[in-house]
């Protein structure tokens, strides 16, 4: 019986002396490899909304705090929370926020139903993407018009986005530029634009004005009256689609007015 008593007294003592080794070991480890962690980082972080939209460059939340807290990202490198995250995280760095103007994301398309030509009956995945894979991308016979099934709206998260009537519309007061809009859009007419911009060209057809016009009533023709009318010579026509320099532009509305299809809000 003593034997017994003895050897579950040995195996104690052995598991429990392993124990007490492990425990050293991973303490030694733990100083050894810890990472000091920066206050500062830790504290932007928690500033920051935590959306994780990526639409500041950075892989989410915590890539955006490390990089301000390494200087290699501005203070107002958050687009959702602008100006009010920009001034606490300003405060914790201990410098001054320089905040740049405020962007919208802009459909470059207004080819409604009914003012754009739909070519076939489409039957398939309600899917911007996917639907790249049929006929001219889609129903519409402007191949370059939005195709209305959603993936930008989808991806938002900010619920800034709705098909209405057939084409991607941005509430810009909902939208904070945060990019995923443009990133999923798999014919490019979605742009960040400045927030205050008046005149915006609601087309991204690069065809001729001969083809725009059998495929859609609201196209650019390429007349290049916006552009030989602008006073502030911030309105070009390359690829025979107008495009305006927000640098430039005094929001005078002569290209608006000029326009003869009147694409240009």
């Amino acid at each position: 019986m003593s034997g017994v008593v003895g050897g579950i007294l040995i195996a104690t003592l052995v598991v429990g002396l392993t124990g007490v080794i492990i425990a050293v070991l991973l303490e030694i480890a733990g100083e050894k490899f810890k990472v000091e962690t920066d206050e500062r980082e830790v504290a932007v972080r928690e500033a920051l909304p935590g959306n994780n939209c990526g639409g500041c460059g950075y892989p989410g939340c915590d890539g955006l705090a490390a990089a301000i807290a390494q200087g290699t990202a501005p203070v107002s490198g958050c687009p959702v929370g602008g100006e009010a995250v920009a001034k606490v995280i300003a405060e914790i760095m201990g410098t001054e926020a320089q905040m740049g103007a405020r962007m919208t994301a802009v459909v470059k398309c207004a080819g409604t139903c009914e003012k754009a030509v739909s070519q076939y009956g489409y039957v398939g995945p309600q899917s911007c993407t996917l639907a790249q894979n049929n006929p001219n991308g889609g129903a519409k016979a402007c191949a370059y018009g939005c195709t209305g099934f959603g993936d930008c709206k989808a991806v938002c998260p900010f619920g800034a986005i709705e098909i209405i009537d057939g084409i991607a519309v941005v509430d810009k007061e909902r939208c904070k530029a945060c990019g995923k809009c443009v990133a999923v859009c798999p014919k490019h007419l979605i742009e960040l634009v400045p927030y205050e911009a008046k005149q915006i060209v609601l087309c991204n057809s690069k065809a001729k004005g001969v083809q725009v016009k059998k495929a859609c009533q609201a196209g650019c023709i390429g007349c290049g009256l916006c552009a030989r009318n602008c006073p502030a010579e911030a309105v070009t026509v390359t690829d025979n689609l107008a495009s305006i320099d927000y640098e430039r532009c005094t929001s005078c509305g002569t290209c608006k007015e000029k326009c003869p299809v009147k694409i240009i809000s």
